[in-house]
């Protein structure tokens, strides 16, 4: 069986697994993410020599944040490490020699979720990962669709208003500017000060302040019912899912299928979610309604599924 090593590189992080032709991780190691872009390129030498002690493993695949070009080789941008076409493939294959190949990280995990996760039985997928930022992934066919140039599918930066939010990426109103973990904490703040009475449960879990208020104070107030944080996740499922009918309209597909971060809340936000695309999705009541299916992956899917495209070459 055909074993391949995936790596994820994370802030903070980077994850390395070995993994079959199955999907199943069959060992794992993760070293500090390092602050040099040299010295990250050294990590994940270090974590594919490591994690393939004892296995025969025939390639690699790296997930990276950024825009990676139409060959898998090389990182033209990216917004967490200071890479500017770095030609990561070739770096990486000098110092572990095995075939490297280079995704995206949300194409990766979009990938992986199509062939081991939430995607088995369907040709045509998008995957949204709502986690700090909004990212995603194409599957039409039963191909990742990468695009002429290798960066499709950063939904995020599809503007959905005009001269909206000021966006890291420089652009304004930016749709993960309005459905991202970001935005949750921006909306939960914004309304426990125009409604701190409403807001109790959410403002005790921080500091007693707005400011204090973190994405995990959201999320566990709106278990509790605070009616704040509830209406927070009601705006960000509004727009996530107005953003999904606009690309059913493009792509038409099977199902989409929600990752990241706050998906994690499951029906708290995956209803609403559903609401909304029904609710903004052109004739609606007269076509057949793409899926909206919660990532069965978790963490592992970029990691997985980096690994399963390098088995692909």
């Amino acid at each position: 069986m055909a074993l391949t090593i995936g790596v994820d590189i994370g802030g903070t992080k980077i994850a390395a697994g070995v993994v079959d032709e199955e999907g199943s991780i069959l060992g794992t190691c993760t070293v500090a993410t390092p602050s040099t872009t040299g010295g990250v390129i050294d990590a994940i030498a270090e974590a594919v020599r490591t994690v393939s002690s004892g296995h025969q493993v025939e390639a690699v695949g790296i997930g990276a944040a950024g825009y990676v070009d139409d060959k898998r080789a090389t990182v033209l941008f990216a917004p967490n490490i200071n890479w500017r076409h770095e030609a990561l493939k070739d770096k990486v294959e000098q110092r572990v020699g095995l075939p490297v190949v280079v995704e995206n990280d949300a194409n990766a995990a979009a990938w992986g979720e199509y062939k081991f996760g939430a995607g088995a039985g369907h040709e045509d997928v998008i995957c949204i990962t709502l986690g700090t930022g909004l990212g995603g992934g194409i599957i039409i066919g039963n191909k990742l669709r990468r695009g002429r140039f290798g960066v499709a599918g950063e939904f995020g930066h599809i503007r959905v208003v005009p001269d909206g939010l000021l966006c890291g990426c420089g652009s304004q109103g930016c749709w993960e500017q309005y459905a991202s973990g970001r935005a949750l904490v921006r909306y939960a703040r914004q309304r426990s000060v125009a409604t701190p009475e409403q807001a109790e449960i959410l403002l005790g879990l921080g500091d007693g302040t707005p400011e204090g208020i973190e994405g995990r104070h959201v999320s566990q107030a709106a278990r509790q019912g605070d009616k704040v944080a509830v209406d927070s996740f009601r705006e960000l499922a509004r727009w996530a899912g107005a953003g999904l009918a606009d690309l059913a309209s493009l792509f038409d597909p099977s199902a989409f299928i929600i990752g990241g971060g706050v998906s994690d809340e499951g029906d708290l936000v995956l209803e609403p979610i559903r609401k909304s695309f029904r609710r903004w999705l052109v004739g609606s009541q007269w076509r057949s309604h793409a899926q909206v299916l919660a990532a069965q992956l978790g963490g592992k899917a970029g990691l997985v599924g980096a690994a399963d495209l390098a088995r692909q070459g």
